[in-house]
């Protein structure tokens, strides 16, 4: 079922419909998607890492939630299949995923479930729209970065501190110097929902408010971006991440419109033309966290509805935090996003594909 999920789309599969092998569902995930080239010409890709993304969707082994979700991102550019982060965008299409195909029943008004999520062990509380029991796209929700109006989908992130590396802070610091790509600049290398290194624009002589276009065209900031983020890695305990998608890219600067604080989010190999959803959670809860490259940029007010600017609008952040003795640990976050059914079918795969 092809789905767009928040501001990403990709294919939504039953897993008992892949392999088990993970080798061998990642290349069938890859064919899919077209990849390796990087138009992704002869898949359902479109070119880009939002429109670059699969979820598996399937019943639950744990106790504690109804459905397991788990997230590929194969990037366009490298043709690497990474289930090591999570996409809070594509989530949003995994509950009426979930209802579509059976997995949960529709309740009335609502129907409310726990996603689990495969990469991460996380949990997800979310909130579908079902008058009378049916399943509905329709609504009047509007998400900056995605045309017209749709059905509300209410998600809630639990458990999200160190979501891959196991710590809020893998290295310890809320801010410290790398030196890479022939300059030495102040970054937080901070995991909540998704791995991120975070750096002021300004001190890459940018402005953070520069369109996507111009900053994926701008080949001396994306190597030097590139070569930051290849350090945060190591220094994360993520190893080489030269072709992994984690940790994630955030340029941040002062916020324009109004909200919290500016990101320009990478996915790495891209800016992203509006923002993730788990990154901006992350985002979110380093504007709370004292020290960070975040905290430098908004007033140090304590914080509670964030908002995230970004290249097509923004996204409201509701984070819960827990605030004891100085110290400050991020319990959830929320966000509203809406989802759509583009269509369900068959999608072949090449042969050559199973038998290697």
């Amino acid at each position: 079922m092809l789905m767009r999920g928040g501001t990403s789309r990709g294919p939504f599969f039953a897993a008992e419909d892949l392999p088990d092998d993970p080798a061998l569902r990642d290349a069938v995930l890859a064919a899919v998607m077209g990849s390796p080239t990087g138009r992704q010409i002869d898949g359902l890709g479109g070119g880009t890492t939002v429109t670059s993304k699969v979820a598996v969707v399937g019943p639950s082994t744990h106790p504690d939630s109804d459905v397991d979700y788990l997230f590929a991102q194969i990037d366009p550019v490298w043709g690497t299949v990474d289930t090591k982060p999570t996409c809070g965008n594509m989530l949003v299409g995994v509950g009426p995923f979930a209802i579509e195909t059976g997995l949960v029943k529709a309740d009335k008004p609502t129907t409310s479930l726990v996603v689990r999520n495969v990469n991460t062990g996380s949990f997800i509380d979310v909130a579908c729209c079902t008058p009378g029991g049916e399943l509905t796209y329709d609504g009047d929700c509007a998400i900056d970065g995605v045309d017209g109006t749709a059905a509300p989908v209410a998600m809630r992130f639990r458990g999200i501190e160190g979501s891959v590396t196991g710590s809020m802070l893998p290295t310890g610091c809320a801010i410290e110097t790398i030196a890479a790509g022939g300059i030495e600049v102040e970054a937080t290398l901070i995991d909540v929902a998704m791995p991120m290194v975070m750096v002021r624009a300004a001190d890459l002589d940018r402005t953070g408010h520069e369109a996507p276009t111009e900053l994926d065209g701008d080949a001396e900031f994306m190597a030097t971006m590139e070569a930051i983020r290849l350090e945060a890695g190591q220094r994360m305990g993520l190893g080489d991440v030269s072709r992994s998608v984690v940790p994630k890219f955030g340029l941040l600067s002062a916020a324009r419109e109004g909200g919290t604080i500016t990101s320009r989010y990478f996915t790495p190999t891209q800016c992203h033309p509006a923002h993730a959803v788990s990154g901006g959670i992350c985002a979110a809860a380093a504007t709370t966290l004292p020290g960070t490259v975040a905290a430098s940029l908004v007033d140090g007010a304590e914080l509670i509805d964030i908002q995230i600017e970004h290249p097509s609008g923004s996204l409201e952040v509701a984070l819960r935090t827990d605030r004891r003795d100085g110290d400050v640990r991020v319990v959830s976050g929320g966000v509203t996003r809406t989802a759509r059914k583009i269509m369900s079918g068959t999608v072949y795969v090449p042969a050559e594909v199973w038998s290697g």
